[in-house]
């Protein structure tokens, strides 16, 4: 009997199913990894925002003269 049969029948129905994070939290380390890349990916968006945004209130805004910066 292989590794894989002695693992399935020692697991029952757990067997193939994806442990959580915490015991106490139903999240899975699939779902974990998922949420870590679109909450990077989103962030840096806003960071590039955030600047485009700065430099168009500091640098481009006071060139048409919509704000003046003494």
């Amino acid at each position: 009997m292989g590794e894989s049969k002695r693992r399935k029948e020692a697991l029952g129905e757990k067997y193939g199913k994806e442990k959580n994070i915490l015991p106490w939290i139903p999240i899975t380390k699939t779902q974990a990894a998922f949420f870590m890349k679109w909450s990077t990916r989103i962030s840096w968006i806003g960071i590039g925002l955030l600047a485009a945004t700065w430099i168009t209130i500091r640098i481009i805004g006071p060139g048409f003269g919509w704000w003046e910066v003494n």
